[in-house]
């Protein structure tokens, strides 16, 4: 090939782009024109690097595409179409696709805690192993009731929903290695099997479920799905399939992005009941039904919408949710 040809060839569409990267603002036009010439000047540095590949000029388009990447990515605003697809497609979609590993994870938790509080309640010598009987005592007739009042609902609700989302982000980064989410589930089953066993020995245990069930039930899930996320995660590593391993870490990746950004929303809704139903002076009846609700509207949400979406997703409508929607690189 005639590399000065090629040049002077192409060199109108190269300053053209170049031109379009320095536009502060682009037009839906410019946008468009912007994404054909990406996809133009792509092959010309495949082709340049296969057949004649001058350094200089394989640095210079391979910045220009990159600035042409960046500009195009920063072109794109969110609108409201864009969050009601993500709640209403998206995000359901993969929570629904995901369904077997959080709701095993969900199930063998209640059983972990139901058996360590069945076995705490057996054995009453550990719980003098575990705290005095004043710390008992404190905790069964004031700290337990009184942390659901203690702080004004507005700051609470932010300090529940930071610190919930604290924990699901800790399952779904460390998903990778495994053995830190079972080590995270663990210590939470542990901690409300010790507490509950406590309250229910010394005869409090409804008050114990009344302040827990109306926003334990929805954040328990929270944290469930989190570390169901995490855990295929690790199984993608593990036995990535007929994908190489980075292939197949890359495609979970991008599903647990979605199920995490979609888990911000519920933890907020979780933390409003936490800090404002909680602590109300609603009937205990009343509350626990408002924890019921949330549970089930979330299980409606996802085997109604999240299973249209995910059926929808498998012939092609909802690809772009487990795929990610960059430029393709050249080369």
């Amino acid at each position: 090939m005639d590399l000065d040809a090629y040049v002077a060839a192409h060199r109108g569409d190269w300053e053209r782009l170049e031109e379009l990267t320095k536009q502060r603002r682009l037009s839906g036009a410019e946008a468009d024109e912007i994404l054909d010439r990406y996809q133009r000047v792509a092959t010309h540095l495949s082709l340049v690097r296969s057949t004649a590949p001058d350094p200089s000029l394989v640095a210079y388009l391979s910045m220009l595409l990159a600035k042409a990447r960046s500009k195009s990515a920063g072109t794109r605003t969110m609108s409201w179409s864009d969050v009601g697809r993500f709640f209403g497609q998206t995000f359901p979609a993969a929570l629904y696709r995901m369904r077997r590993w959080w709701i095993t994870v969900l199930v063998l938790d209640v059983v972990l805690v139901v058996v360590m509080g069945w076995w705490l309640l057996s054995h009453p010598s550990v719980e003098s192993s575990l705290a005095s009987p004043e710390q008992i005592r404190q905790l069964v007739d004031n700290d337990f009731e009184r942390y659901y009042s203690e702080y004004a609902a507005t700051s609470f609700a932010l300090r529940v929903w930071t610190n919930n989302f604290w924990l699901s982000a800790l399952c779904v980064a460390s998903g990778v290695f495994g053995l830190p989410v079972v080590y995270l589930l663990v210590t939470n089953m542990a901690n409300l099997a010790v507490v509950g066993s406590i309250m229910i020995r010394h005869d409090r245990g409804g008050l114990f479920f009344g302040l827990i069930a109306p926003h334990g039930l929805l954040e328990l899930t929270c944290v469930f799905v989190a570390a169901g996320v995490g855990l295929r995660l690790f199984w993608a590593w593990v036995e990535p399939g007929a994908r190489t391993r980075a292939q197949a870490l890359g495609a979970e990746g991008r599903a647990a992005l979605a199920t995490s950004l979609g888990l911000v929303a519920l933890l907020l809704v979780s933390g409003l009941i936490e800090a404002f139903v909680t602590p109300s002076p609603l009937p205990t009846w009343a509350r626990v039904g408002i924890g019921v609700l949330a549970e089930a509207a979330f299980f409606t949400y996802v085997f109604t919408a999240g299973r249209w979406a995910h059926r929808r997703g498998e012939t092609g409508d909802l690809a772009e949710a487990y795929r990610g929607a960059e430029l393709p690189v050249a080369g």
